[in-house]
């Protein structure tokens, strides 16, 4: 009974929570509007600050489990690959660029494997904090796409910025950030394994 309720802490929920929202994601994609892009985004966002919040909260509360450490990164990871997979068929972000990020995951978890088999933790740099940061910025904007017009519906074109070109000129910066942390990670793991 003690470990349901270590594991059913609020910072697992949030998680958990995050994992929930990707199917409300890939469902409002799949019936794509202006009104369920704003919608798609609002949850996207709401998830993306859950992340934060759930790690500060297990650090505050001092309340880490093993669930925890294992459900966060996929939380991530899920939400991220989710919103750009369902991004492609909208034209909105290039296949091959959605590609390299999620090769480069499944690179840098392969290789956290083998080292944690090893009993070796290899500490990740800031460059992947920053990565996440860029790529959940550009994914808001992107899910986000369209002019939004907000003053009794009159277009002021010249005040309102293209959400798109917002989010793809971020999801570029996230791509560099990506392959070079990719790049770092796998420089260490050699690095250390070459001992």
């Amino acid at each position: 009974m003690t470990q349901d309720v270590k594991l059913m802490n609020l910072p697992n929920i949030l998680t958990l929570a995050r994992i929930a929202a990707v199917p409300i994601i890939v469902v409002l994609l799949l019936f794509e509007s202006k009104a369920n892009c704003f919608w798609a985004a609002a949850v996207f966002g709401l998830a993306s600050l859950t992340d934060w919040l759930d790690g500060y909260l297990a650090r505050k509360w001092e309340i880490v489990t093993v669930l925890g450490k294992f459900l966060d990164p996929l939380a991530d990871k899920l939400i991220v690959m989710a919103a750009m997979i369902m991004l492609i068929p909208l034209d909105r972000v290039p296949a091959w660029a959605v590609f390299v990020i999620m090769a480069r995951e499944m690179l840098v978890t392969g290789l956290r494997s083998i080292a944690s088999s090893e009993g070796i933790v290899i500490a990740a740099s800031s460059l992947g904090k920053y990565k996440t940061i860029f790529q959940m910025v550009a994914l808001s904007a992107l899910l986000l796409h369209y002019k939004y017009y907000w003053f009794f519906g009159i277009e002021f074109d010249f005040l309102y910025p293209s959400f798109h070109n917002v989010g793809i000129f971020f999801f570029y910066i996230a791509l560099f950030l990506t392959i070079w942390s990719g790049g770092d990670y796998l420089a260490k793991f050699f690095r250390v394994f070459a001992k």
